[in-house]
């Protein structure tokens, strides 16, 4: 199954087939059915509540749907092992988690859980991609600044070497030097490894300026995907609000 808009072909990273989410007699996420496309930056937008979070939680097992089905490079998801699904979709959150320690013990965890062993050198090189120094290798975790600690939790990530990179709200607490930053990282990441990415943000300019694709949600439903220009307007009432800003 491929995705298709106007001229464009794209293999699907994630396929969604009626995905739905209630917890309790709430619904959350209402008949999702549509593709992240392979290799390409998907930005996911919508006001708050729309089930953006939900449903990315959903890509690596944090969160299994009510109903539907959900493909991961044409596997299905819950078929698949905790462990295996994490190393093939890496999640970054908009708070990332540091443990009690140097820079180091926080990239060795996720290894460290498999019973495996970080080395030196594949740290320091892992810090090398991210734009850190070496010498962060030691740093304590509690002394590093917003933009570092999102730096070593996408470089903690990498350690799985994810095809699948997934993010939410993740430079929204970041000053503009740091959102730079971290932009440029995922920027260089996507373009020199061909990683899929999918990014929540708020931030529609951010959207445009990181996008090639875009997925729309306003109250649990997908309301409009396809190329980074459905941001640019629409004829859908709600989708038009939300784009003008006339609700967050």
């Amino acid at each position: 199954m491929d995705v298709e808009h106007e001229d464009s072909v794209y293999k699907p990273a994630i396929h969604f087939q009626g995905v739905s989410f209630e917890a309790g007699n709430t619904k959350i996420l209402e008949d999702i059915t549509g593709s992240f496309p392979a290799e390409q930056i998907t930005v996911l937008v919508g006001p708050s509540g729309a089930g953006k979070t939900t449903l990315l939680k959903m890509c690596n097992g944090l969160v299994s749907p009510t109903s539907g089905q959900i493909l991961l490079e044409g596997q299905e998801i819950d078929k698949l092992s905790p462990i295996e699904l994490r190393r093939q979709a890496g999640m970054v959150l908009q708070n990332s988690p540091m443990i009690a320690g140097s820079v180091y013990d926080n990239l060795a965890l996720p290894l460290r859980l498999q019973g495996k062993t970080l080395s030196k050198e594949r740290a320091l090189d892992i810090l090398d991609q991210v734009g850190l120094e070496q010498t962060y290798l030691e740093r304590d975790s509690r002394n590093l600044s917003g933009g570092q600690q999102q730096k070593v939790s996408i470089a903690r990530t990498l350690l799985n070497e994810s095809k699948i990179l997934l993010m939410d709200e993740i430079t929204s607490a970041l000053d503009p030097s740091s959102l730079n930053e971290v932009e440029d990282l995922i920027w260089r990441l996507y373009k020199e490894r061909g990683i899929t990415v999918v990014w929540i943000t708020h931030n529609l300019e951010q959207a445009k300026r990181m996008g090639q694709y875009a997925w729309i949600m306003v109250d649990g439903k997908l309301v409009e995907a396809g190329e980074i220009s459905v941001l640019e307007h629409s004829d859908i009432p709600s989708v038009d609000r939300f784009l003008k800003g006339d609700f967050s």
